[in-house]
């Protein structure tokens, strides 16, 4: 019987989340399987991947075969380095010491790594959403001096024009009203 390690999907429909699962490889995609080893979600940034490393490292070493994806997720995890270093162990090429740092020194890098591009994207959209606010600031005070345009527009065409008539019309009407007294 061959033995797959494999992805099974889940979740609605365009937000799929998947189960990595140790399956039967006559079985099918969502169908029985041997057992979970964890969920993977590419719907964020990083792409969250959480599984059972030691029971992947027990079933990669026992012969499973990772399909393409799953097999990313278990280099990207260290589990097939881990599986290198085990079987140079086994060679006699390298002590378990030595394995064991070696292993312990590249998790602490790829960590490192991981965490510097979960800052690097929560930054980025920061940085995003900081512009928007910025031109969306702008365009609020575009709006607003434009508004502020067209009221002093309008009070100054509204105003000259009584304001001339009043202080014409009285000198008007004086004029007159003297003249008519004169004759």
């Amino acid at each position: 019987m061959a033995v797959k390690i494999r992805l099974a999907r889940r979740g609605r429909k365009k937000a799929a989340i998947y189960d990595i699962v140790v399956a039967d490889a006559r079985s099918p995609r969502d169908g029985k399987f041997i057992e979970k080893l964890g969920t993977y979600n590419p719907n964020t940034v990083p792409a969250f991947i959480d599984f059972n490393e030691d029971k992947a490292f027990q079933w990669v070493m026992n012969g499973a075969q990772p399909t393409d994806t799953v097999k990313a997720m278990l280099s990207y995890r260290g589990i097939l380095f881990k599986k290198h270093l085990q079987i140079g162990v086994a060679k006699g090429a390298i002590t378990q010491e030595t394995a064991d740092a070696r292993f312990n020194e590249w998790k602490e890098a790829k960590e490192s790594k991981i965490e510097e591009k979960r800052q690097k994207a929560g930054s980025e959209k920061e940085a995003k959403r900081a512009a928007a606010l910025e031109a969306e600031r702008k365009v609020k005070e575009a709006r607003a001096e434009a508004i502020r345009q067209r009221e002093a527009e309008k009070a100054a065409a509204n105003a000259p024009a009584p304001a001339e008539e009043a202080t014409e019309a009285p000198a008007e009407g004086g004029e007159g009203e003297s003249t008519e007294e004169q004759a």
